[in-house]
């Protein structure tokens, strides 16, 4: 190992590879760090686990096989999860910059930033309100009985019939037939589907309908937004803290709920449900194209929020194994929750007197209608209510800190000035202000029309052109050689023999096979038995497409700007490597990132190739001039002759 190397691996603080480095020595006061690594695994396992794991996953996983959707699942995770997710955290955390700011590797490239920050954005604007529907039903659950339990309400039709009232009637028939009947109830409608949408959408007929706002979902989304500003006051150093109870509340929940399912009556039948293999289905490429699309999507990649809660690690700290316990923690979790869904799910489908498939539901149907109407039928019902809603709320933060970071963050990079580093959360406010007005349409009366078309198009296939393209760009226009001796200079030790292939050829791969099937298998979205006209299709559309029409419109900026007298050699000089950059902080910056101007110049980064040269010619000269200080004349990258004094002969020490 080169001296260097030696250096990078034993100058580590206690949150990276290896323990010794003094703290204030990795702290990068420019822009902060976090607190310790525990605050960093805890913000990206919130970021990672979301309400996608809760409410998704357990439904893709029963309508994909049960059981026999864990072996793609799994596989996905191994060859195209981790991999990616271990390549944007080393990402972030070699440069300390935000979505933008990494684009100096080759700044051509840096259109998939400004993707990533657009994809961020819109997630943000309907993923608050979620949480603000969440915040809702929190507060109305503070009583002491639910409103969605009966059919006796105002907002109540014909049609309405009650899981309690249901349940009677069955009962009622069986005496009086004396046999067991199973009343057909697949046409009722429950009170928590009505309570969900005549009362608290008041759902208008249409997308293009919008009425009027929902004052009390107004308000919420408010108080969302507040907490969230509030949680990120001061960046990093206040939501560190904060995720301590975000990240790690949840999964009390979970277990106190996933006790009391199986306690129920019916909850053996829908956890059977949900894990009985149906190993035919393995055949189908529609169920490994969904396992990757979860994988894909619930971990968070391209979003640019891995890129920037990774740029706030000190610069030796072990991402490596950080990637390890983030990916496979959220897919246990998401594991987990079908558990906790589908022992509820059966207990309602038993008490009903109907399949589990009938109450199965995905998306807002599950949190808002199936699962709520199924804590009626619990003793103290509003108790498990409140958790539940409570669990949401936290689920959907712990993702929304990173989205808002993501945006604040990529702000203040890319401005750099001492002000907006110095009022970064007057940058915070703001962009807060701005997602909350945006918000505002979807707390309409056509809102959740307009929640669900950016949920399907503004984070679909345009999340994984941006990943292949970063894929592309690291590792073969930057190089995979000079990417690799990075990770091994940051971490200490190379990146393991799986991931430099899967970095290379599998992921991109996965990922090309994973649009490929987005298109074939897409179908227009459609909520319940709504059809989307084709004009907010072309909307949905046009979302998908803006974040990724950034990539070739700055790219044929970039290559306008650059030197050349010929289109290859601007292309070439687009391509090329920023000199600046490399580590944010000058004492990381060795080996072929050494200073290369002298005080007051602008710091440039050697090529891996002339670092080479440079060695060798150090070597004859120090055969012949054995002396402490040592004079050099270096032929600069950018053609200017500039003299070096180095104390050591050898500039990988």
């Amino acid at each position: 190992m080169s001296d260097s190397n030696t250096i990078a691996a034993c100058t580590a603080d206690q949150n990276g590879a290896v323990p010794g480095e003094p703290a204030k020595q990795d702290e990068n006061s420019k822009r902060g760090n976090w607190g310790n690594q525990i605050e960093f695994v805890l913000t990206s396992v919130g970021y990672a686990v979301g309400l996608g794991n809760v409410w998704r996953f357990p439904y893709l996983c029963y309508r994909n096989g049960g059981g026999a959707f864990m072996l793609p699942y799994f596989i996905m995770l191994v060859f195209c999860g981790i991999p990616l997710f271990f390549l944007e955290l080393s990402f972030g955390q070699f440069a300390s910059q935000g979505c933008l700011g990494v684009w100096k590797i080759s700044p051509m490239f840096k259109g998939v930033g400004y993707g990533m920050m657009v994809v961020s954005t819109y997630i943000g604007i309907y993923y608050n309100v979620v949480i603000c529907l969440a915040f809702y039903y929190f507060f109305q659950s503070m009583t002491s009985l639910l409103p969605w339990t009966y059919c006796n309400n105002p907002w109540n039709t014909a049609d309405c019939s009650g899981a309690l009232n249901a349940s009677l009637a069955n009962v009622t028939t069986s005496l009086v037939n004396g046999v067991a009947e199973v009343v057909n109830r697949t046409k009722r409608t429950s009170p928590s589907e009505e309570y969900w949408k005549h009362y608290v959408l008041n759902i208008s007929d249409g997308i293009g309908n919008f009425g009027e706002v929902r004052l009390p979902i107004l308000g919420c989304l408010a108080i969302s937004w507040f907490v969230v500003f509030l949680c990120l006051i001061r960046g990093v150093k206040s939501s560190g803290k904060v995720v301590y109870f975000t990240a790690t509340f949840p999964y009390l929940v979970l277990t106190i709920l996933f006790i009391r399912g199986i306690t129920l009556d019916g909850a053996i039948n829908g956890i059977k449900y949900y894990l009985t293999p149906q190993w035919e289905k393995v055949l189908d490429a529609k169920v490994w194209g969904d396992a990757a699309s979860q994988i894909f999507y619930s971990l968070g990649c391209a979003w640019g929020g891995l890129i920037t809660m990774a740029s706030y690690n000190k610069f030796h700290n072990n991402c490596f194994r950080d990637s390890i316990i983030i990916s496979i923690t959220n897919c246990a979790t998401s594991v987990y929750a079908g558990f906790v869904i589908f022992s509820i799910l059966g207990f309602m489908a038993h008490n009903l007197n109907v399949p589990v498939s009938e109450v199965a539901d995905h998306g807002p149907g599950l949190a808002f209608v199936a699962y709520p109407e199924a804590l009626t039928l619990l003793p103290i019902s509003p108790l498990w209510s409140l958790l539940f809603f409570f669990m949401l709320i936290l689920l959907g933060l712990g993702t929304q800190f990173c989205l808002l970071e993501t945006l604040v963050t990529a702000i203040v990079d890319e401005i750099g000035t001492d002000w907006i580093i110095r009022n970064k959360t007057v940058v915070t406010l703001s962009v807060a202000i701005v997602g909350f007005l945006a918000g505002v349409p979807l707390t309409t009366q056509a809102g959740i029309y307009w929640l669900l078309l950016m949920d399907n198009y503004a984070a679909s296939f345009s999340l994984v052109i941006i990943s292949c393209i970063m894929c592309i760009c690291v590792m073969y226009v930057y190089g995979h050689k000079n990417y690799f001796r990075d990770v091994e200079m940051m971490l200490g030790f190379p990146p393991p023999l799986f991931f430099k292939v899967c970095w290379r050829f599998v992921s991109p791969v996965i990922i090309s096979f994973i649009l490929v099937f987005t298109v074939i298998q897409y179908k227009p979205i459609t909520y319940n038995d709504y059809v989307y006209p084709g004009w907010s299709l072309g909307v949905g559309f046009a979302m998908a497409m803006s974040s990724v029409v950034c990539i070739p419109i700055y790219a044929l900026y970039k290559i306008s700007r650059s030197p050349g007298a010929t289109f290859r050699e601007r292309l070439k000089n687009a391509c090329k490597a920023d000199p600046k950059w490399g580590p944010a902080l000058r004492e990381h910056r060795t080996g072929c990132y050494a200073p290369m101007a002298s005080e007051g110049e602008t710091v440039e980064a050697r090529p891996l190739k002339e670092k080479e040269e440079l060695k060798e010619e150090l070597k004859e000269e120090e055969e012949k001039e054995r002396k402490d200080d040592i004079s050099l004349t270096i032929q600069g990258s950018n053609g200017s002759t500039n003299t070096a004094t180095h104390n050591n002969p050898n500039p990988s020490a």
